[in-house]
């Protein structure tokens, strides 16, 4: 085999590296800078040249090699590259022949162009290693202008009532992809420091942004009244809200498409919303690689495992710390001397298989 499953994770004897380990391993190739795919402690990192500023970012002084989309690098006996994956800036699936067998490891992946990331494109493979985070039929993601009419509606009616509008998106990718959806026309653009953090390094990188203003010491809260706020989900009921007076809550969310997700979490509205691939785009995304052989990795493995296997797939299950849009975890930015996670396990409904 090309690639086994071991303790630490993924791994290619050929190259003797893993791909997003969870335990400390010597050599390191990372799809994304999220912290579930991205750990501290490894020897050494290789990722694509646009997840290098955020890695840094996150993890500090690492031993970090880069690699352009496309280009093929020779380790040991294997040939090894990077292709877009359209999960987050910089996300990539990773490529990987031995002797002329290919497999590709997708890491976190959406198939619908967000105009944010780098569009995801198919990679023939022997066999592919793919997320099913929403590895169900009903998951079905509305277009980007839709979900601007609908972010953009809410704000609004939100500001008219004199409230301000707070929304729980992740720091990285989904505040982003908010952002460029936002109608700056409508009021100020207010965000938490961890997002703040994270487009000031996206900015660095030349990603064109809306102007925002950081949460801090000495902001006029007053003149901003009315304002949209983007913050993680953890912040949300926190005391870190209780500043903004009045408020309408809002989760951006895949979770979202389950009914009672959003009234649990005491959002008052929520938005079907994700950076992973809905049922379609997972179920394209697997039949353009050609693909004989499909290992399934986090999500609802058991379910969409069975449902390959009877389109004629050789599928199997996956055991990995990966994750995939978890709402019930904290998102700060990391320590690089303690394991955190960002957007990964699945709340508890998901991790429940399907009716």
């Amino acid at each position: 085999m090309v690639l086994e499953f071991r303790e630490a994770g993924i791994y290619c004897p050929a190259a003797d590296a893993y791909i997003d380990p969870w335990r400390p391993v010597a050599r390191a190739l990372i799809t994304h800078g999220h912290s579930d795919h991205a750990r501290a402690g490894h020897g050494s990192y290789l990722a694509t040249r646009a997840a290098a500023p955020v890695m840094r970012h996150r993890l500090g002084d690492i031993r970090l090699a880069t690699l352009p989309y496309g280009e093929v690098l020779r380790i040991g006996d294997a040939r090894v590259s990077f292709h877009p994956a359209g999960h987050v800036p910089g996300s990539a699936q990773i490529r990987i022949e031995v002797a002329g067998e290919v497999w590709v490891v997708s890491g976190d992946y959406k198939t619908v162009a967000d105009g944010l990331s780098e569009a995801f494109e198919p990679v023939a493979c022997h066999a592919f290693i793919s997320e099913c985070t929403f590895g169900l039929p009903i998951y079905d993601w509305p277009s980007e202008a839709v979900l601007a009419q609908q972010i953009n509606g809410w704000w609004a009616e939100t500001r008219a009532r004199g409230q301000t509008a707070v929304l729980g998106v992740y720091a990285l990718g989904k505040a982003q992809r908010v952002l460029r959806l936002l109608d700056a026309g409508i009021g100020p653009i207010l965000t938490h420091g961890a997002i703040e953090a994270t487009n000031a390094v996206l900015r660095g990188q030349g990603i064109a942004l809306p102007d925002t203003v950081a949460v801090a010491p000495g902001l006029d809260l007053a003149a901003c009244r009315g304002a949209m706020v983007l913050a993680p989900p953890s912040a949300l009921g926190s005391a870190w809200m209780r500043r903004f007076g009045p408020v309408s809550t809002g989760i951006a969310s895949g979770w979202m498409q389950l009914r009672g997700v959003r009234r649990r979490r005491g959002a008052d509205r929520g938005f079907v919303m994700s950076d992973h691939a809905d049922w379609a785009g997972l179920n394209a995304a697997i039949a353009a690689t050609g693909a004989e052989r499909v290992f399934v990795t986090h999500g609802y493995t058991a379910p969409f495992a069975r449902w390959l296997g009877e389109q004629g797939y050789e599928a199997g299950i996956v055991a990995t710390e990966f994750g995939g849009e978890a709402l019930d975890l904290p998102e700060v930015e990391p320590d690089p001397d303690r394991d955190t996670r960002s957007d990964t396990a699945p709340p508890l409904a998901a991790r429940q298989s399907a009716p």
